[in-house]
This record gives C-alpha cells, structure tokens and sequence, in this order.
C-alpha cells in the first residue's frame, strides 16, 4: 500500500510538472498551485520546563502513532481473526485463493465489526468529552482505557492471566483493577493465539477426512503417481460451498467474542 501511495504522489508529480512546462511551452496560463508548508519548531525552549514538556508529549504521540499498527493487531480480535481465516486456506489447498489482501481486508473488517461496541464506548466516554475539553488528556486515556481492559479481560483465559502474573512477580491482584495493563496485553494476546489455534484444528478435521479417503482410493486403483490434492481440492471446495462454509466460519468467529 505504501508503495502504491508513492507511487501515485510521484505520478501525479510528473503529470503536473509535465503539464506545466507543456503549458508553458505553448502559451497557455498556468493556475498557481502550492502545497501548504507544515513547520515545527522545538528550539528556543531551554530555559522553560513546560516547553521541553510540549516536545516531549510530541515525541510521545509520534511514537505511539508508530505503534498503532501493532496496537490494532495485539490488542483486538484481528490476532484472531487472521490466524483462523488462514488455517481455513490452508486446510482447503488452494494455495494463494482467497489471496493474502482478501484475508487480511476481510480481517480488518470483521474485527471493526466485533470491536465496534468497545469503540462506541471510548468515543463517548473518552473521545468526545475529551474533543469537547470537557476533559483533560490524563483522564480521557483514562477513560479509554477501561472498555478496552473490559473486552481484554472477556477473552482472556486465567490460565494464562496468571503465568504472566507470576512471571511479573508482583504481589497477587485481589480484582481486575489492580491487574496492570503490561501484564493484560500478553496474557490476551497468548489466549487469542491458543482459541484460534483450536478453532484452525477443528477446520482442518472435515478436510482431512477428505484427503485421507482420495487417497485410500488412488492407491487401491494404483494410481500412486497422482497427487491426491488433484483430486481432493474440487471435492473439499463442493463441501464447502453446499454447506455456505464462509457464513458458518465467520458466524463462528464471531460468536466466539460473545
């Protein structure tokens, strides 16, 4: 994606430069064109602590718009999603179909879909107060926090919870509020990896009966030089679609958030 943004920013650059001095080759006006020129200045400030405290909550926010992919990954149901979603390609054989763009798109939105009540909530109890300067920055990601704990904490096994809770070595936690968010993310993040690991081997269970009864009737014809994966994909994809196997997948997965 980024090398297709690229891409049309420096096309659309030749055209325009292309464009121009084609214009002005033959006569005609030019529209005056500029881009707005952004400045940011961090000098000056050395003698003014609340200065070097804007530079740094600058250098704070770029750092955690670097993250933000990793945050939509880690810390929403797309972890999930993806891995199940790619367990069903490869349980079926069909080697790039769906491709890796419709597995990750169909990811994306799916966890839009599941996330959207969480959302919903850190925008009105966090994000529009806090755009309306009803409420201060501390207390807004505050705010935001506590649906996504919320929604952490549903799909989180204790199993897990607690190996990173020993592993902190901080004294056990009496309820959910005193457990740190360091401690949340990777127990949520390992239990996410352990549910779609179990929902990718029930996928696989139908397809592999296929493959095992093609193959049983090749070698019984003595057709031993035939890949079974020949004559199983036609039949595994006929399964899939008699039974709408996308709508039960992706009812499955989201019922599985529930």
């Amino acid at each position: 994606m980024s090398r297709l943004l690229w891409g049309f920013m420096l096309a659309s650059g030749l055209l325009w430069f292309g464009g121009s001095a084609y214009a002005a080759g033959s006569g005609t006006t030019v529209p005056d064109f500029s881009l707005p020129s952004i400045a940011m200045n961090l000098g000056g400030g050395a003698g003014k602590p609340a200065d070097l405290v804007n530079v740094l909550r600058i250098v704070l926010l770029l750092t955690v718009l670097t993250l933000a992919p990793a945050i939509l990954v880690m810390m929403t149901s797309f972890t999930r999603v993806v891995i199940v979603l790619s367990f069903l390609r490869q349980s079926l054989g069909a080697q790039q179909m769906p491709p890796n763009q419709v597995i990750v798109g169909l990811s994306l939105f799916l966890s839009m879909f599941i996330m959207a009540p969480t959302w919903t909530k850190i925008q009105t109890e966090a994000l529009n107060p806090y755009l309306e300067e009803r409420m201060d920055q501390k207390t807004a990601f505050a705010k935001a926090e506590v649906p996504l704990r919320e929604f952490m904490f549903g799909q989180t096994r204790e199993k897990d919870l607690e190996l990173f809770l020993s592993m902190s070595k901080i004294a056990k936690p009496k309820t959910r509020d005193e457990v740190p968010t360091y401690v949340l993310i990777p127990s949520f993040i390992v239990s996410e990896l352990n549910t779609a690991f179990q929902m990718g081997f029930m996928l696989y269970l139908p397809f592999l009966v296929i493959d095992m009864v093609v193959s049983s009737i090749l070698m019984a014809m003595g057709m031993m030089m035939l890949p079974p994966m020949t004559i199983s994909l036609p039949f595994k994809l006929l399964l899939f679609v008699l039974v709408d196997g996308w709508g039960l997948v992706v009812g499955s997965i989201v019922k599985s958030f529930g």
